[in-house]
């Protein structure tokens, strides 16, 4: 699909991946420089289906996260520069709010450790509550105390994405659906009558033929952001392994006993902050996710299975070692996928009033986690670029950990700067 140099396939800049984070980067590179060309390619045929297509919505505040960290002040600066975003576009949200509950006396060290957590992270509005503070804000939810976030919130997360796309769009961009990354290359001479010469030296192949060819490349690709980087000839590692979350939903009858979000104290001895209770835009309710490693990258049902991502998921030794230290916790995790009673009996610690026969099973979202070979969760940002003319060229978001989509804006701004520091836009 790719014309001589100047043409319409050719630009400065080539953004992959339509999800949030490639949206936002898109948009604020293009909002940044006016006067260079952008596209972004998309495998699917249309924009965010995936990691910001199953997302449950919540706009988080960034209380959990290591103070002074870049997951911290993202988190926090995000929260508020997509509140302002969904206000200046119209971009229906609810700052709904959130307990983070105890309901063991063992937990309240921990929420009061969160408190201060979020008191430094300049988290605003925070308070630590008691039981009947708690029944005042949640009728139904038992605790003997909780964290209380005023200014967390919920969003269609997919609806704002879309509209960094028509940002994007509006602002002279080009987007490009149905165009799967699978080759990266240097171009071997000047296309044929071009007095410009290798003004876009580098050649973007699609799985099906097309080409695009551009001055720069920035990939976000979520589930695919290891692979699209070892296609540029970077390393392996961090390799990313899909975990599957599994939701049910409240019946309507039963929204009732539900206002806001209703989170447990995080145990830090596993990786996932556990079950919870999440309003959602459309008036619905989603409780769970169970975090399951899932045996397809894009596999949202149980039985879903893809031979490669299979063996690229156990035969690492990143993933062998994590299972074997928290195989408990696993094996937890897929009863309770299985068994719906067993995941309402954990909730039922918080809503006493809930019964097995008050949900339904409901969506699920598989979430790209980033691993390194001794079975650490990468928990932070990992840019990649590679060696050599093609690898000057390339910038990979090799991770972008939860909770993007709350930071989608804030790391938009980092991404733009590290893209602007390594090409001198």
């Amino acid at each position: 699909m790719i014309g001589p140099v100047g043409s319409p396939f050719s630009f400065d800049v080539a953004v992959i991946g339509g999800g949030i984070v490639g949206l936002a980067s898109a948009r604020e590179l293009i909002l940044r420089h006016p006067n260079l060309t952008f596209t972004l390619l998309e495998k699917e045929k249309e924009l965010s289906l995936h990691q910001t297509g199953h997302n449950s919505g919540v706009i988080h505040s960034g209380i959990y996260y290591t103070p002074g960290s870049l997951k911290a002040q993202l988190c926090v600066r995000g929260a508020m520069l997509t509140y302002q975003y969904c206000q200046k576009k119209g971009v229906p949200y609810k700052k709904c709010g959130k307990l983070i509950v105890a309901v063991e006396r063992e937990e309240i060290p921990r929420l009061k450790a969160l408190y201060e957590r979020g008191q430094v992270n300049n988290v605003q509005d925070l308070r630590l509550i008691d039981a009947k503070a708690i029944r005042e804000k949640e009728s139904y939810c038992r605790g003997i105390m909780a964290l209380d976030s005023p200014n967390t919130g919920i969003v269609d997360w997919q609806l704002v994405a879309l509209t960094y796309g028509k940002d994007f769009q509006e602002a002279g961009g080009t987007v490009i659906t149905d165009f799967e990354a699978s080759d990266f290359k240097v171009a071997a001479e000047s296309a044929a009558g071009s007095a410009e010469g290798l003004k876009y030296p580098i050649i973007i192949k699609s799985s099906q033929g097309k080409e695009v060819r551009c001055r720069f490349v920035l990939t976000c690709g979520g589930l695919y952001s290891d692979r699209l980087s070892e296609i540029s000839g970077c390393s392996s590692e961090p390799r990313i392994i899909p975990f599957r979350g599994d939701y049910l939903v409240l019946k309507p009858e039963k929204n009732y006993l539900v206002r806001g979000n209703i989170y447990p104290v995080p145990n830090p001895r596993f990786p996932f902050l556990g079950f919870h209770f999440t309003p959602r835009m459309d008036g619905s309710v989603w409780l769970g996710p169970n975090a399951v490693l899932a045996f397809k990258r894009e596999g949202y049902k149980l039985f879903d299975f893809d031979t490669q991502d299979f063996v690229n998921a156990v035969s690492y030794r990143g993933v062998q070692k994590l299972v074997m230290k928290n195989i408990v916790y696993g094996m937890g995790e897929i009863y309770r996928g299985v068994f719906t009673s067993a995941q309402v009996k954990n909730l039922q610690k918080f809503i006493p009033e809930l019964s097995p026969s008050d949900v339904l099973r409901g969506p699920s979202g598989v979430r790209a986690q980033a691993l390194d070979a001794e079975g650490n969760l990468v928990d932070d940002f990992v840019f990649d670029g590679g060696k050599g003319e093609l690898g000057s060229r390339i910038l990979h978001v090799r991770n972008a950990p939860s909770p993007a989509a709350s930071s989608s804006l804030a790391i938009a701004e980092m991404i733009a700067d590290e893209l602007e520091k390594r090409f001198q836009l």
